[in-house]
């Protein structure tokens, strides 16, 4: 028996280790797997070079917990250790057994995991003390007990053994007991072991049987050592992705398609991507790439290697050439994690082009699920953009798919104004927009469709790379300036005619939480309805980036919504409307005027007569004398205001127009829409 100190600079190291050396201390059941994994892998290696000339017999990694004896047990039938090999790989922290024998046999060896030599030291995060049993491979070699309770003093000494390999086995402390737990010890398995290449055990399987679950004679394997990434493409069907898909997706919808990336310079990569089926909320389609190192699950948040917008894909990413920090947790950005990712990008490019290509229908189908993922690289990445733009889709509301150049060749003269200026028309509610839609078809004209999350985003991008387009939402204003191919007519009204329809709208337009309405004139087609309501599309779309895009943005969010209500003085309704109202309103309105006028006339003149005087050089009375004549207007302004809110509330047809063009957005809503519905039925 021999006793001696662990080979490190600090007597704190272990303290150092159980709290800050990993980020998860659920970690160390991968780390002492994968080192029993590689224990066996060196073996099948020394075998396939006639160094170890034994049988290999049954290499199953076997898990196990006495929860009696409060231990966790990983054992291997591996290459095993010598009392030297347990010297300079276990007792001098850091020196990695499997770099030496990499180095020594590269070009035979099959996977090696362990880079560090500090992975069997993460037991000490969950154990009192440590037990290894070990056994070598070597003829003649005597079994080894090594012995730590998680401080530098350690015992060595020989056992019996009556097999090669190792077991770790872990005394689980008191903070950690959980780790005592089947259902806990399968769930980290099966998160972190799925997919290494050799068999791991963990007990026995259970079968349903006389109402209870009871264990059968068959080892319970949680991995799957042949994963479809590591195999060639060539060897699989469709079927092998749609399982593998469904392997790593049990409750998903199948995917779109996928990509089999399979590259070995200037680095090594394998893996698999898949499109899912892309919901609206993207936030909930991240962390669906899963990062291996040789088979061993590192993390799936893998934003570091590949652009934030391929994180909406789903799949599997494998390469030992992605730099790891020690506890394999955190991704180290080098020219490899670049080049990884920049290749990654074209595959996926390439992919969706060559779908393109070769069946433009089958892409059309699958467009509105893709949507979402393309136009988030376009926005992200302006090389992703520059591949894209030949195969990205603009969506009409007739169902009909155009590419950029497609659309441009359909629209680009029809839809020009007389400024030169292409508009892009679209919707993002085919149905409560449907008016607008109509209106617009009538003239000719194509509207897209854009109810996208990131539409909003889309347009003003586009905007920026079409030259002389702009994109206009249908309901932004009335077709004939949204698109204006001549002067529009001019509005006639005097300006008391201006102030009284002014009041008379403006007066029964029912409150609207967060919404103010703006009455304005236009002279249209008197086939055009005589009032609508239109959003100025500037200040819309501000709002609409800021739901989504915060920060400086949120200013346009916490504006409320402005809309027009827009009369039409060509129309025979607000035509009659205004005669009626002048005839109502006029002999009461009259006195109001003549006065308004009088004041007016007044304030006018003494304004011109204090051209050129500084303050001091005008006379109180006169500066008081026009604090009066203001406060006149404003109260006459008043009246009339008041004699036109009286007219207003009495006609019935002027609070139908205002409520059918709010319905026509629908905007009508609670009592507004019930008291619309009753005064309906009353006009009829």
């Amino acid at each position: 028996m021999s006793k001696g100190n662990i080979g490190v600079t600090s007597d704190n190291i272990f303290p150092v280790i159980k709290k800050f050396l990993y980020s998860d201390h659920e970690i160390f059941l991968r780390e002492l797997v994968s080192n029993a994994i590689d224990a066996t892998q060196k073996l099948k290696t020394l075998a396939s070079v006639s160094e170890f000339k034994g049988e290999l017999g049954d290499l199953t990694v076997r898990v196990s917990i006495n929860k009696k004896k409060g231990t966790l047990t990983i054992s291997d039938r591996g290459i095993g250790m010598t009392a030297e090999e347990i010297e300079k790989y276990i007792n001098q922290i850091a020196f990695s057994g499997a770099e030496e024998f990499l180095e020594k046999y590269k070009n035979d060896a099959q996977a090696i995991i362990g880079h560090f030599g500090l992975g069997f030291y993460s037991s000490f995060m969950v154990s009192k003390k440590v037990e290894i049993f070990t056994q070598s491979y070597t003829d003649g070699s005597t079994a080894q007990h090594w012995s730590c309770k998680g401080d530098p003093e350690y015992i060595l000494d020989d056992t019996i053994k009556s097999d090669r390999g190792t077991d770790i086995v872990l005394h689980i402390d008191d903070e950690n007991k959980d780790f005592l737990e089947e259902s806990k010890i399968q769930e980290l398995l099966t998160k972190y072991c799925k997919f290494l290449p050799i068999e791991i055990a963990f007990g026995k399987k259970k079968e349903w049987k006389d109402g209870k679950n009871v264990e059968t004679d068959e080892d319970n394997i949680i991995n799957n050592t042949n994963p479809a990434w590591t195999r060639k493409p060539a060897d699989l069907t469709d079927e092998d992705y749609a399982a593998f898909y469904r392997e790593l997706n049990p409750m998903g919808e199948d995917p779109l398609f996928h990509i089999h990336l399979n590259v070995d310079y200037p680095f090594n990569l394998t893996g698999i991507l898949y499109f899912p089926k892309i919901k609206n909320n993207i936030d909930m389609q991240r962390n669906k790439i899963q990062l291996f190192c040789n088979q061993v699950y590192v993390t799936d948040h893998v934003e570091n290697i590949v652009p934030e917008y391929l994180t909406l894909l789903h799949g599997v990413i494998d390469s030992p050439d992605i730099p790891l920090n020690v506890s394999r947790s955190y991704l180290q950005s080098d020219a490899n994690v670049k080049k990884i990712s920049s290749h990654i990008t074209k595959k996926v490019a390439d992919r969706l082009a060559d779908i393109f290509k070769a069946d433009r229908r089958q892409f059309e189908e699958k467009w509105d699920n893709l949507k979402i993922f393309i136009q988030y690289g376009m926005l992200s990445d302006e090389k992703f953009y520059e591949r894209a733009e030949k195969f990205a889709f603009l969506k009409n509301v007739d169902g009909k798919y155009f590419t950029f150049d497609e659309y441009k060749s359909l629209v680009g003269e029809n839809q020009k104004d007389k400024n030169g200026d292409v508009i892009y028309l679209y919707a993002n509610n085919s149905d409560e927009q449907y008016s607008y839609i109509q209106h617009a078809q009538d003239k000719g004209y194509d509207v897209l469709i854009m109810d996208g999350q990131l539409d909003v985003h889309v347009v003003s991008q586009l905007e920026q790379k079409f030259q002389k387009t702009r994109f206009v939402r249908v309901d932004s204003d009335v077709i004939e300036k949204i698109i204006q191919k001549d002067d529009t007519a001019k509005v006639t009204l005097t300006d008391d005619q201006r102030d009284a329809l002014v009041t008379v709208f403006d007066s029964q337009i029912p409150k609207v939480e967060k919404t103010n309405f703006i009455v304005t004139f236009e002279h249209l087609s008197p086939a055009a309805n005589p009032v609508f309501v239109t959003q100025n599309e500037f200040m819309r779309r501000m709002k609409e980036m800021s739901a989504t895009q915060g920060g400086m943005m949120s200013f346009y969010g916490e504006m409320p919504d402005s809309y027009n209500l827009v009369v039409n003085t060509a129309h025979p309704m607000i035509e009659k409307l205004l005669t009626d109202e002048e005839s109502a309103c006029g002999a009461e309105v009259s006195p109001f005027t003549n006065e308004l006028a009088q004041a007016k006339a007044k304030h006018d003149k003494l304004k011109d007569g204090h051209k050129g005087k500084k303050d001091e050089e005008i006379p109180n009375l006169e500066k008081d004398e026009l604090i009066e004549l203001n406060k006149q207007m404003v109260e006459l302004g008043e009246k009339k205001k008041s004699v036109y809110k009286t007219y207003a509330t009495g006609n019935k047809q002027v609070r139908q127009l205002i409520d059918l063009a709010l319905l026509a957005n629908n905007m009508l809503k609670g009592e507004a829409l019930a008291n619309f519905v009753k005064r309906s039925v009353e006009l009829m």
